[in-house]
């Protein structure tokens, strides 16, 4: 391909939708995988370790069963959701009826990820000016972009009077479709002060978002680092030009990169004064965090002085050592600007594997909350691979005890924080797999709402003890 030969010092490619079988078990077998019909990478290229030539099987693996139950996926997550919707909201037949007929763009349909957690409403009690309202707001407009255009147009505006801007579904060039979401909003329509971009995270039943979170292929930017193929491609690289600047490319199919750095430039300069945040959730907190990286690729210096905050919630590793210290540079220099959330035992943020064998590391500081909601700024959460065998039986343990909590917050911390049986189920599922139920958005929106309050100088002097 002549974008990587060109391009990017050093890259490594999987490609599940080339070459059969014989070439995914021969990479088990072969050093060079240079010519695996699966696999892009330069010529003469080598993977002596066999635990890296494992990860990227897995990778290859994974990525095709996803792709080969893709349509069935989407089936079952359609309808899951059309009887979610159909059952919750149904008060006697005539209710019945009427929901029969909804359309799924409607403002009153709501996502897997809104049953999971059904508030929509900021907290009133955390007020603009206090410590901790970006990462609240940032985190409720993580949660809400799983949520239809018109959903979200009239939450912004009815629950939280701010004005909604722009929806964005943007082409993802390699999986040649539309998968990667994103919105803007504004504090207010005229002399605003306060412009978020929210990117959507994986969908529970979206296999080519589940593809773009599995996909381990990397790129090596000359001065920058290793950065995660998968969310690169999902933000807007495209095959055969790389992170051009011009912008023809998007007018004619939205790259989520392109489209959105022209929205900002255009509500920007109507008031000087205005900051922007960018927030995301999972899949969505990768590509929050790798929208201000290109931004400083680009040398986008007066966008990125307009950058008020990055809030990532579930974030996955998004690239190398080398790539946070480019980070760390344009972001958090002179103050800190990249606030990282992980919640307990939440499997994604400690994806993909951390060390020799995928070399992706985490950068910037860890705002770890427990499951009591307690808060600790460290450099890396604990138990940073999640498969230690030291903490498996604390997982368990733990699982067990967020599925008690789950009957009892409603009565301890109001009726707001109270858990309906769609959660109540993901619980359940807990105590076979504790990693996935703390994903959910619940926890991290209680975690900001409960949680100790995000004093900047008390960030940097934990991270120091640490």
């Amino acid at each position: 391909m002549a974008l990587e030969a060109n391009y990017f010092s050093d890259y490594m490619v999987v490609r599940p939708d080339k070459g059969g079988m014989v070439d995914l078990f021969y990479l088990l077998y072969s050093f060079d995988v240079s010519d695996n019909r699966s696999i892009e990478c330069p010529i003469g290229t080598e993977v002596k370790q066999i635990r890296r030539r494992w990860a990227i099987f897995i990778s290859l693996l994974l990525q095709r069963t996803l792709l080969f139950w893709r349509k069935p996926l989407a089936w079952v997550g359609a309808a899951v959701e059309f009887w979610l919707n159909l059952l919750t909201d149904n008060h006697g037949f005539g209710s019945l009826f009427l929901n029969l007929l909804r359309d799924i763009k409607s403002s009153t349909y709501r996502s897997a990820v809104g049953f999971i957690d059904t508030r929509v409403d900021l907290d009133k009690k955390i007020k603009p000016t206090d410590e901790k309202y970006h990462a609240a707001l940032s985190i409720m407009a993580a949660k809400l972009s799983y949520e239809n255009e018109t959903r979200i147009q009239i939450i912004i505006r009815d629950h939280w009077n701010m004005e909604f801007v722009e929806f964005y579904s943007c082409w993802n060039d390699e999986q040649e479709d539309f998968t990667t979401q994103a919105f803007v909003f504004r504090d207010k329509p005229v002399d605003a002060e306060l412009i978020v971009v929210a990117f959507r995270g994986t969908e529970p039943f979206n296999a080519n978002q589940w593809c773009t979170d599995f996909d381990f292929s990397w790129y090596e930017i000359p001065q920058v680092g290793k950065i995660h193929g998968g969310f690169m491609k999902a933000l807007g690289l495209q095959k055969n030009t790389g992170w051009p600047r011009e912008i023809e490319e998007s007018k004619k199919r939205p790259y989520a990169y392109y489209a959105i750095r022209e929205k900002l430039r255009h509500l920007l300069h109507q008031n000087e004064k205005a900051k922007f945040l960018v927030a995301g959730h999972s899949l969505g907190g990768a590509l929050a965090i790798l929208f201000p990286t290109i931004l400083a690729l680009h040398e986008e210096t007066w966008l990125l002085a307009r950058l008020e905050g990055v809030y990532t919630f579930g974030q996955p590793r998004v690239g190398d050592e080398k790539l946070g210290e480019f980070v760390e540079k344009h972001l958090d220099k002179p103050k800190q600007r990249y606030f990282r959330f992980v919640y307990c035992n939440d499997m994604v943020p400690r994806l993909p594997y951390d060390g020799s064998t995928l070399l992706f590391k985490h950068f910037g500081s860890c705002l770890y909350y427990n499951s009591l909601y307690k808060v600790k700024v460290m450099a890396e959460e604990p138990n940073k691979n999640y498969f230690s065998l030291w903490t498996v039986v604390p997982k368990y343990l733990n699982a067990a005890w967020e599925l008690i909590r789950s009957f009892l917050i409603g009565y301890v911390e109001g009726s707001e924080y109270k858990e309906g049986w769609p959660l109540k189920l993901f619980r359940t599922f807990g105590l076979v797999i504790p990693g996935i139920p703390p994903h959910f958005p619940q926890d991290y929106v209680n975690s900001t709402r409960l949680g100790t309050s995000l004093i900047p100088g008390y960030v940097t002097e934990s991270i120091k003890l640490d």
